[in-house]
């Protein structure tokens, strides 16, 4: 089978598009035929080596962390799903024509396979979020990166859940901003007045997904800090603010409610494409920053 992989870390021309041995499912996981594997920042942060801890790579590198497919083989133990059911979900080394999932949920018919590749990281993170700072109807959000990947998701599902949402991002990135549903700010120095302009009394909680803003000015923002959640700085936890990573536990019960709001509308997720032959070019706009939605890679043939 076909496979982005590297052999080194380094940039994103380390990257390269091979025939690697085919995988199999585990017990309580299942291969999909993958009709699209999304990318996420974690992707460029493993293929550069920032995971490894200093230690040189160890044998072949693969990329992609979700994925959507066509069921092709069933691991032991797993009753849920039917060989040629098409689904989505989370995995690792998902850039692949064949990939194992750890969870995963089914695509509803109605919604395109790069999109529900874009999905599965990013839907898993959004909600994680929002659950661990209660955001719920009648509350208020400030997204800080809204318009990337999982920043548009946050403000969605914020927005599904009945909360008001600010979201920041860049002067080009206001009118999306607008087209999802947030009140848009403009991020960078200034940005808690600006808050303050339209929340005099500031916002019920944070989710930070740039992790550019300081987090004292997130937290002077909100009642306590552990109602600001971080995706992106790692060393906010000394500010008392919470910073969340990996896959809740509920990470299937994540899947199925994204699912569902894709179904109805009530989640739109903007797609770039590329082959897996472009997928350099791919990590270099993720690694860039600039992201609108998310970029996504299609095997070829």
């Amino acid at each position: 089978m076909s496979a982005v992989v590297f052999h080194e870390f380094g940039g994103p021309e380390v990257l390269r598009l091979e025939e690697v041995p085919e995988v199999h499912p585990g017990p309580g996981q299942v291969r999909v035929a993958v009709r699209a594997s999304s990318v996420n920042p974690l992707d460029w942060k493993v293929r550069a080596g920032f995971m490894a801890q200093g230690k040189p790579l160890d044998g072949m590198g693969t990329v992609g962390f979700d994925a959507a497919g066509v069921v092709d083989e069933i691991g032991e133990g797993v009753t849920d799903v039917a060989v040629g059911d098409d689904v989505f979900g989370l995995g690792s080394g998902t850039a692949a024509d064949q990939a194992v999932l750890e969870v995963w949920a089914a695509k509803p018919a109605s919604v395109d396979w790069a999109v529900a590749a874009a999905a599965g990281v990013a839907g898993e993170t959004a909600i994680r979020a929002l659950d661990l700072v209660g955001v719920g109807p009648g509350t208020s959000v400030l997204v800080d990166g809204g318009a990337g990947g999982v920043g548009a998701v946050v403000v969605q599902v914020a927005l599904a859940r009945g909360a008001r949402v600010i979201a920041t991002a860049g002067a080009d990135n206001q009118d999306y901003l607008r087209e999802i549903g947030a009140t848009p700010l403009r991020y960078g120095d200034g940005l808690a007045e600006r808050v303050r302009e339209i929340a005099p009394d500031g916002v019920d909680a944070v989710v930070d997904i740039a992790g550019k803003t300081a987090p004292a000015v997130l937290v002077g923002l909100v009642p306590a800090a552990s109602q600001v959640v971080t995706i992106a700085n790692f060393g906010a936890g000394e500010a008392g603010v919470q910073v969340t990573a990996g896959r809740s536990p509920r990470a299937l019960e994540a899947l199925e409610t994204i699912g569902g709001l894709l179904a109805e509308g009530k989640l739109v997720i903007k797609v770039q494409t590329f082959p897996f032959a472009r997928a350099t070019e791919a990590h270099r706009i993720s690694e860039g920053g600039h992201v609108r939605g998310k970029l996504v890679l299609i095997p070829e043939g």
